[in-house]
């Protein structure tokens, strides 16, 4: 992936050795805080564990409880939230208050199945450093040089996914792989793809992006895992896992969608702020659906264009977390994809005035979720404006040869 940011002179001004040691600096506290935080949350008995040695209740229970019912040789009730709950109970070691349902389609039971072969507490630890570790590489080797290490540890949600041993770690590194190997191995970038389908909400862009730029082998790559995916998981698991997965679905969009149990604010999309807000379901659906539709077309035209490849790819990793109504603050990871690419421009043509201040602008919003407000969708807009100020001197809407997309 070769870097070019084909940029008039006017912005070409490379980072000073001073200002890449204060970007250094303020990335390491970022990280160290984050690291930090982990550590005092563990010791002070808030993370894994309680001070009686309970499992505390969160996400992560759903995975193991999941796995369990898998090697118990019962993966179709994994989807059954009575039956599921109850294996969670056991897990933790204690009744506790609301639900933490197994949405994922089946072959996602192959992951959950390898957690619970270890005992709940090393499952739990195992899974956030396990799926830290794709995500910090690709966001490294995005950026190609070693602050995107500190860029990937410095985001909040780095301990927010932690907390509650959450998949965002995997997702990020699912779509950062796919775009950052692209150019350069196809094939590879579509079997990252492919796996992404275990979060399918994520990967609605990626088609028809690829076809209007012609990415044919990303494509079908990404079609014969997908495929693969399915009958192997039929296989292991039977077609009742399937039938679960759809039955239990439509209760769980009614439950998270509809009626808004799990609470608006802890949704980080256009519908559930608007719900939040006290919009009607009809208004937020209306309104989500023009940003689909925006949204899909601009990036459909930026990658038909002469825009460099980065860009692109920033703009597609921004694009996956536009369109989707159903987006947790952990999902937010997404976010650092973009973030990565552009920061592999800035770093080699210079930032300009506005960017790292406005990155420092998202930092703060993604912290607001704290006062319960969902303020995610604010922080993948101010990157989604940084990226087409950065595409503005670039747009065409002829299409571009196929050398073009190896630059960045």
């Amino acid at each position: 992936m070769a870097c070019s940011s084909h940029e008039p002179a006017s912005a070409q001004t490379k980072v000073p050795a001073s200002s890449r040691k204060m970007l250094f600096a303020v990335l390491f506290v970022l990280s160290a805080a984050n690291l930090t935080a982990c550590l005092i949350a563990y010791i002070s008995r808030v993370w894994i564990y309680d001070g009686d040695g309970f499992g505390i209740p969160v996400d992560f229970v759903s995975f193991w409880a999941a796995g369990r019912l898998v090697l118990d040789g019962l993966p179709a009730q994994a989807f059954d939230w009575d039956i599921h709950r109850q294996i969670e109970i056991a897990a933790l070691g204690q009744d506790f208050a609301g639900t933490f349902p197994w949405h994922y389609p089946p072959p996602f039971l192959f992951v959950a199945s390898l957690m619970a072969l270890l005992p709940y507490g090393a499952a739990y630890l195992g899974w956030v450093v396990v799926s830290l570790v794709p995500y910090v590489a690709v966001v490294r080797a995005i950026v190609g040089h070693n602050l995107g290490v500190l860029l990937a540890l410095a985001v909040p949600i780095v301990f927010f996914n932690a907390l509650v041993g959450q998949t965002g770690f995997l997702t990020a590194a699912l779509i950062g792989g796919t775009l950052y190997l692209i150019p350069v191995r196809p094939g590879l970038a579509g079997i990252c793809l492919g796996l992404l389908t275990y979060k399918p909400q994520f990967g609605l862009l990626f088609p028809i992006v690829l076809m209007a730029a012609g990415h044919w082998r990303v494509f079908i790559s990404a079609t014969v895992t997908t495929i693969a995916m399915l009958l192997i998981s039929t296989l292991a698991f039977g077609t009742a896992s399937w039938l679960a997965f759809f039955y239990w679905l439509s209760h769980s969009s009614n439950v998270i969608l509809v009626d808004g149990r799990f609470s608006w604010w802890k949704l980080m999309s256009l519908y559930s702020l608007v719900r939040h807000f006290g919009g009607t379901e009809q208004l937020a659906w209306a309104l989500q659906l023009i940003l689909v539709v925006s949204t899909t077309l601009v990036l459909v035209l930026m990658w038909r264009s002469r825009v460099p490849y980065g860009l692109k790819a920033a703009a597609l990793s921004a694009g996956t977390l536009l369109v989707t109504p159903y987006i947790a603050i952990y999902d937010m990871l997404i976010l650092t994809i973009s973030i990565a690419f552009l920061f592999r421009v800035g770093l080699r043509s210079g930032f300009r005035s506005y960017e790292l201040p406005a990155l420092a602008g998202t930092l703060v919003l993604v912290l607001t979720f704290l006062t319960s407000t969902p303020t995610g969708l604010g922080a993948t807009l101010i990157v989604s404006i940084l990226i087409l100020a950065r595409a503005g001197s670039w747009w065409r809407r002829e299409p571009a040869p196929q050398s073009a997309t190896a630059g960045v």
